[in-house]
């Protein structure tokens, strides 16, 4: 198993935003997180990359206890968090963005080869390596956030909110793309307000509510249920 958490409690001072969370992602997979705003989605990746301390509970990565250990190290395990809103360095050109997501690393040769592998996925950074960060469009800048991510070389990928404030053609760039770096052999939590989507590309899920896992299963059957149609899918 390369991720397990185990009854994961999480505080936001008196908020009690995890309330024993306990899921698992095999190498291989995209899984995915559903709920509704405020469910406890992106706390449960901030606590993950190491953001957040839970009060209690395990999170493995590889069979290793990583609950308590410092985000920069967990990055050095191979876990790598796409943020929510991309976050990029404005001032930055594209390239020195990506830079930054290598910073963990060393090896000349082979952090020119992570970015070759970030411009097959997305040639458009390629056309743009000299432009600075803020002067992209959205949806060049969710493809910098993902790429930059991708730098540090991950064997998981964190992904919350990839198509957030995108046009709908863009949407299905972007989750292509998901899937395309998936089967390049990176495994991959997305955390998505588009659960239709997340479901259509992911191979399983689990629903937070309100702080806790209400459902889980293989993501077609996920996307089948009744509560989950009319909660989340606006069927």
């Amino acid at each position: 198993m390369l991720l397990e958490v185990d009854n994961l409690n999480v505080y936001y001072g008196a908020i009690h935003a995890l309330q024993g969370v306990s899921f698992n992602v095999e190498e291989g997979e995209i899984v995915t997180l559903i709920g509704a705003n405020g469910a406890g989605k992106s706390t449960t990746l901030r606590t993950i990359s190491g953001l957040l301390q839970p009060r209690t509970g395990s999170i493995k990565f590889k069979g290793k206890e990583i609950s308590t250990t410092p985000a920069e190290q967990i990055v050095r395990l191979g876990i790598s968090q796409v943020p929510e809103g991309r976050k990029i360095f404005a001032p930055l050109t594209v390239r020195e963005n990506l830079m930054m997501g290598a910073y963990t690393r060393t090896d000349k040769n082979e952090i020119e080869q992570s970015m070759q592998l970030v411009f097959s996925s997305f040639p458009r950074l390629k056309e743009r390596i000299d432009q600075l960060g803020g002067t992209l469009s959205g949806g060049e800048q969710q493809m910098l956030a993902t790429g930059r991510g991708l730098m540090s070389k991950p064997s998981l990928l964190l992904l919350d909110e990839p198509s957030m404030g995108l046009s709908p053609i863009l949407v299905e760039e972007i989750f292509r793309i998901i899937q395309e770096i998936n089967k390049q052999g990176t495994t991959i939590l997305l955390v998505e307000q588009n659960a239709l989507m997340a479901l259509s590309i992911s191979h399983r899920a689990y629903v937070l509510e309100t702080g806790r896992i209400v459902l889980s299963g293989d993501a077609h059957e996920v996307a089948e249920n009744p509560q989950v149609k009319s909660a989340y899918l606006g069927v």
